[in-house]
Order: structure tokens, then sequence, then C-alpha cells
């Protein structure tokens, strides 16, 4: 036993680094800028760059020495009519000044003018507190191809302002910033941080991911914990009754129930629960999360919600054990009902139904989004959906990477629960 859950702990690392790679890549390449997400897209390039240095998506996302810096994006800038190289510089403007670093400058030939190769680029500083401007002189590089590189060193107490082009008809232009080494980057950044137990901190609550997940994971448990195990007993204790009386009159009835209770909506039971039992009757509270009272009608409508569904699989489940030689030998040695569906009918019906059960429980811990949005429970159903109503990102990010983690582990546990249930499954 000890050496299978070695090996499977062993085997959840490449896996759980699958998952971390995985999430990173939606959540920092495939899901575009975080800052025009969360700013909108009449933010300005400061405020953007601004909210990338605070958050670290100003930095490389894999690997790499060089940044983007939105003060002035890739694009193909043109010389001014009638310029000539021999004539002077022409401007390309900042969105914004950039503090003291190096910056590298590319300069790409896309016109084919040979003046690109003897060409030079101007440098405009100015101190911090707006005083005198600085003028440096970089000549491009002398190198064999048409792109062009000239860095730019920005010292302490002053920041870039423009840039000054001494050549003529038409270039491109890219400008990067240097981070410290190779591995600053968002990708390292973001492992060391899981490794550290850091998860981000929240653009919307203005707090560590890990204390709002923290504030909202015992109003879920009071909600998700009463649903599951209240649910799970009484429809096991129904299923039961069904496989006992099968083709009987409270079969049939129960399982008349349990359709009708499949056949209508979730949200139906939720809001008709909220305005008939609370509303109307005022047996419960309607909406906020005080003390116990408030959690019992969204515990009655979970139970509720899911008890027909339940009902039907461990009904199938129980009437597959009945049917075998085992319990017809145990009724020809003289065993009472209750010995016989509590002995041994339910106990080897336990594999299928603890695999059913432990397909709810990571969702014991994100929370119910319907009842908690509903219900004004301030669990991790609600935080969930306000992050990504506010495209907060790191905790949408959070609970995605805790809910993926949790099912490997349940997973694991699962396995464990079957050894214990049935002594004929061996974990090698």
């Amino acid at each position: 036993m000890q050496r299978y859950i070695i090996r499977r702990v062993l085997e959840m690392i490449p896996t759980t680094l699958g998952i971390l790679l995985l999430t990173f890549l939606l959540f920092h390449v495939v899901g575009g800028s975080p800052a025009q997400v969360v700013l909108g897209k009449n933010a300005t390039p400061e405020s953007l760059e601004a909210f990338d240095a605070k958050y670290g998506y100003d930095k490389p996302i894999f690997l790499g020495h060089w940044a983007k810096t939105r003060a002035l994006e890739d694009q193909i800038c043109k010389a001014p009519p009638g310029m000539q190289a021999s004539s002077g510089f022409w401007q390309i403007p900042l969105a914004f000044a950039l503090p003291q670093g190096v910056y590298r400058l590319r300069i790409s030939d896309t016109s084919g003018a040979s003046d690109v190769h003897s060409g030079c680029i101007q440098i405009l500083m100015q101190s911090i507190d707006g005083g005198l401007a600085q003028t440096n002189e970089v000549p491009l590089s002398d190198s064999a191809g048409r792109v062009r590189e000239a860095l730019c060193r920005i010292p302490s107490g002053q920041q870039l302002v423009a840039l000054r082009i001494h050549m003529d008809g038409q270039v491109g232009v890219r400008l990067r910033r240097k981070t410290d080494c190779l591995l600053d980057s968002q990708l390292v950044h973001f492992l060391s941080a899981l490794a550290r137990g850091d998860l981000g901190e929240s653009a919307e609550y203005g707090m560590p991911v890990w204390r709002v997940l923290k504030n909202g994971i015992g109003p879920s448990l009071a909600i998700t914990v009463p649903i599951l195990v209240g649910g799970t007993l009484l429809a096991v204790m129904l299923g039961l009754m069904c496989a006992m009386w099968r083709g009987g009159l409270a079969d049939r009835t129960i399982l008349l129930a349990s359709t009708l209770l499949m056949s209508v909506n979730y949200v139906v039971w939720v809001l008709a629960g909220q305005y008939f039992l609370a509303f109307k009757l005022r047996l419960f509270p309607i909406w906020g999360f005080e003390d116990w009272t408030f959690v019992m009608l969204p515990v009655l409508i979970g139970i509720v919600g899911g008890l027909g569904r339940d009902i039907r699989f461990f009904r199938t489940v129980i009437l597959d054990e009945i049917y075998k030689p085992y319990v017809r030998t145990a009724w020809a040695k003289g065993l009472s009902p209750r010995q016989v569906m509590m002995g041994h009918v339910l106990r080897n019906s336990m594999i299928p139904i603890v695999t059913y059960v432990s397909q709810s429980i990571p969702f014991l811990f994100t929370g119910s989004l319907l009842l908690e949005s509903f219900y004004g429970i301030p669990g991790l159903g609600c935080v969930s959906l306000n992050a990504v109503h506010s495209s907060d990102m790191a905790v949408v990010r959070a609970v995605v990477i805790v809910g993926a983690l949790l099912y490997q582990g349940v997973n694991l546990l699962t396995d464990v629960c079957y050894a214990w249930l049935d002594p004929r499954v061996r974990l090698d």
C-alpha cells in the first residue's frame, strides 16, 4: 500500500507540471493581455504598462533578456515627405517616458534605402524632475544584414522621452527593455511563486489570492458538505428501499418522484425555493450569510436538486448486486433482510458508489456557483463568478489550479478506498 501511494504521488508530479503549464498558457498567452482585459480598451498605454509591471506581465513570457514595452509598439515608420537623410532627424514619439534602464532599438530597412546603413539615432533624455533635456547620439551598428541595433542606456535620475532617426525612407522600429537575467520571465516567476505557496494578488479585492480563497472556503463548505453527506445518505437509503421492494408500490412511487425531480431544471428549484419558502412563507432567510439558518434553504435545495439522479444511479448499482449468487446464499442461510441488504449488498455496492461520490468531492472546495449567487453566500463559487465578471485573472487561475490538484488527490484517495472496501483489490 505504501509503495503504491509513493508511486502514485511521484506520478502526479509530471501531471501537475503539465496542468500548471497548460494553465499558464491559457491565462498568459491564449487569453491575451490581462491588463487590456481588466482596464478596458480605452486605457492609456502608461496605465497598461503600470498594471503589467505591478503583476509581472511586463517580463518575457518564457525566457529571454528582452521584454516589450508599451511606450513604443512595433511599427513601420516613414520619414516626413521631402525629408532627406542629410537634412536632419525625424522624431518617433513615445507614448510615455521610460525610466532608467537598458533598452534595445532595432531598425529594419523596409524600403531598401541605402541610407539605413549610414544612419544614426538620437536618444532624448530628460531628468525625472523635468529639468534640462539631454541628447545622446548612437550610430547604427555596422552589421552585414539590413537589421540595425542600438543600445539606449538611461542613467539614474533620467528618463527616455523621445527617439530621433537620421535616415530617410521607411523603416521598421522595435523597442525592447532589458530584464535582469535570462530566467526573469513570467513562467519562471509563476512556477517559483507557486512553489512558495504564493497564488498572486487579486486585482479586484486588492489582497493575496490565498486570503480570498481562505475567506470563501468556510461558507462554501457550510453548503456543499451537508449537501453531499445528506444527499448521499438519503439517496442510498431510498435506493436500498427500491431494490428491496423492486416492482412494488414503494419502488414505483420513488422512481416516479425521482423522475420528476430530474425533469425540473436546477435553476427552477433555486428560484422556487427562494420565492415560496423564503419570501412567501418566511420559513428561511432570503439572502445573506450571518448564521447557520442562512444555509438551511440552500442545503435543502441542493439535496432536492440532485436527489433524483442519485436515487436512480444507486438503485441500479444495488440491483446489480442483488441478483448475484452470494446474495442468494445469504438468503438461504436465513439472514434477515437488514443483514442481507446492509451487510452484503450495500458493502459490495460501495465501490461504484464511492466512485460516483468522489467526482463531487473537488466541488466541495470550489463551491456551488448557483446557490451562492442566488442566496448571497460569500463562498468560492460566488468569488469565482465575480472574478470572471471583473476579469480577475489571478483568482480564476488559482481556482482552476486548486480544482485540478484536488481531482488528483481525490483520485488517489478513491483508489485507497477501493482496497479498503474490497480485499480482492490489490494495489501493486
